[in-house]
C-alpha cells in the first residue's frame, strides 16, 4: 500500500488520487498510518461483505453450537 504524509496530501493531491484508483492508499501523520483512501466501488465492496465467523468466550457458546462443537471432537478423537 503506498503512503503519503498528511503534508504530501495538499501538495500533490493529484498524485494520491490516481494512487488511490489503482489501489488503497494510507495517509500517514507522524509516521503512523491515519486514514484510508480508496474508490467508492471499493468502500462499498468492503462494507457489503459480512463476516460470519464469532468469537464466543467460555461459558457464552449458545448450547447448539456447544453441541456441533462436542460431535466433532468425538468424531475427531474417534478417528
Amino acid at each position: 500500500m503506498r503512503e503519503f504524509s498528511a503534508a504530501d496530501v495538499t501538495r500533490s493531491s493529484g498524485d494520491l488520487f490516481a494512487a488511490a484508483a489503482a489501489e488503497p492508499v494510507a495517509i500517514t501523520k507522524h509516521s503512523k498510518a491515519r486514514f484510508v483512501v480508496m474508490t467508492i466501488e471499493k468502500y462499498n465492496k468492503m462494507a457489503s461483505q459480512t463476516d460470519p465467523r464469532r468469537v464466543y468466550a467460555m461459558g457464552e457458546l449458545p448450547d447448539d453450537l456447544a453441541g456441533e462443537l462436542l460431535n466433532s471432537l468425538e468424531v475427531d478423537l474417534n478417528d
